[in-house]
């Protein structure tokens, strides 16, 4: 629900402006010529929080939350939103006594567990052996999107860290746009979503299968985590799917996605759905998405539904 800002500024009216031309910054060092960057991202008071989007030419819009942040005490009831310029958003915080933050997955640089296959670690050799040809790394170790593995696997945990760039004069899928595709099948999307609604086709939604219970997307260029349980689609010895793939999702944290079935391969998918193992795919959709620290641990989720509870143990 879009307000007055005269409700919060003493009868100051804003209006949401066109923007004009179009930017993309791929790292906080390109991103700090432009003055939006230092105002756009996460503002927090003792009964208020703000998420500050910035929308090209010196203009953003503002997302009023209560008791605090997405995952951290924001209350769920409805948020408000405002348009506004730099004044705007320095008045507001003032007016209730919120300071920009800056938050950190806690699974942020979480390491391999034993067992695990380090898919990227940075460095030029685990990109030669664990990604196919015309995958790219940056010169300062990060992966660019547009990358498919050598490895293939059937149940597994997969750890991913991300960075989205900014690209304020853009919105919609056209900002931000990856995607982690599972076995090459199913997508967890990559979208700079910050302040949205939260949908399925934005960061920590299952694409075209369902929303995730909360919008976690941090502010661009920050780095964030996903955390993934996959299981894979079963077939029988005739071909027949008789159970469908399953994703449980942590986005920086949080779980936004609780064993939620996937029906079929998702749009875009290079591989069709099958009862063969397959890679993960880093979807390139012309935005200069970031990966690093990736690492999969197969998992035998079989063998997990036949462990027996123990009381006191579970």
């Amino acid at each position: 629900m879009r307000i007055l800002l005269h409700q919060w500024l003493c009868c100051w009216f804003v209006s949401s402006v066109t923007v004009a031309s179009a930017q993309v910054f791929d790292s906080p060092e390109s991103a700090s010529v432009d003055a939006d960057f230092a105002v756009q991202g996460e503002y927090v008071g003792t009964r208020n929080a703000m998420q500050v989007i910035a929308r090209g030419d010196g203009e953003f819009e503002i997302v009023v939350f209560e008791l605090g942040l997405p995952g951290a005490g924001w209350d769920k009831s409805t948020v408000r939103r405002v348009d506004g310029d730099a004044d705007t958003v320095a008045q507001l915080a003032d007016s209730l006594t919120m300071e920009r933050v800056e938050r950190t997955s806690p699974t942020m640089g979480l390491k391999s567990p034993a067992g695990a296959t380090t898919l990227f670690d940075g460095t030029q050799e685990s990109l030669a052996k664990h990604w196919k040809d015309g995958a790219k790394r940056t010169d300062d170790g990060l992966l660019m999107q547009g990358a498919m593995s050598i490895d293939e696997f059937q149940d597994y945990r997969l750890h991913i860290e991300f960075r989205l760039p900014l690209m304020p004069s853009d919105s919609g899928q056209g900002r931000g746009n990856s995607g982690v595709y599972h076995q090459g099948r199913y997508e967890t999307q990559v979208l700079d979503s910050f302040g949205l609604d939260g949908k399925n086709n934005e960061t920590g939604g299952i694409y075209e299968v369902r929303d995730p219970d909360l919008n976690m997307c941090f502010p661009p260029l920050s780095w964030q985590t996903y955390d993934v349980d996959f299981t894979a689609a079963r077939f029988d010895e005739s071909g027949n799917k008789i159970s469908p793939a399953k994703l449980s999702v942590v986005l920086n944290g949080v779980l936004v996605q609780s064993s939620v079935e996937v029906p079929g391969s998702t749009v875009a998918a290079p591989l069709p759905e099958a009862a063969t193992p397959g890679p993960i795919y880093l979807q390139d959709h012309g935005a200069p998405v970031r990966y690093r620290n990736i690492w999969v641990l197969p998992r035998d989720v079989d063998k997990e539904v036949r462990r027996p509870v123990v009381a006191g143990h579970e």
